[in-house]
């Protein structure tokens, strides 16, 4: 048995929600590359505030990348967190009006990502609910 591995080995380790937690990173970069491209967006054609826009994505964007390594380690703190960012960029189209729109597709891609990972991955959600389970991070 090792930190790393479990006593099962890699495949435990998948079965216990891999699966899920790379989705959900995926996501996250993924997100946080359309924030950063948001960024010279707003300042070309909605001629914002090159200071709002600037704080404004990069705090999103790291946030974004943040969570996106937190998945490996705390896949609940993952998911709040990821909900709440979901939200929040959503919101930021009140710097960036297109924000509303790819704010919108990435909540629609993070509540897929995450049903599909309860449907084809239930270990890491699952083990909570099991009696003498520790939760591992979750």
């Amino acid at each position: 048995m090792t930190a790393m591995t479990g006593p099962a080995g890699p495949d435990e380790a998948v079965r216990r929600g891999g699966r899920m937690k790379r989705l959900c990173a995926t996501v996250l970069i993924m997100e946080a590359v359309v924030i950063w491209l948001a960024i010279p967006v707003a300042l070309a054609v909605d001629h914002a505030s090159a200071r709002r826009a600037g704080v404004a994505g990069v705090v999103l964007a790291v946030a974004a990348v943040a969570l996106a390594a937190l998945a490996r380690r705390r896949l609940r703190w993952t998911l709040i967190g990821g909900s709440v960012l979901q939200a929040v960029v959503i919101a930021a189209g009140v710097i960036v009006p297109v924000m509303y729109f790819l704010g919108a597709i990435f909540a629609a891609l993070w509540v897929i990502g995450i049903g599909l990972g309860r449907r084809y991955d239930p270990g890491p959600l699952a083990r909570r609910a099991e009696p003498g389970s520790r939760s591992g991070g979750l």
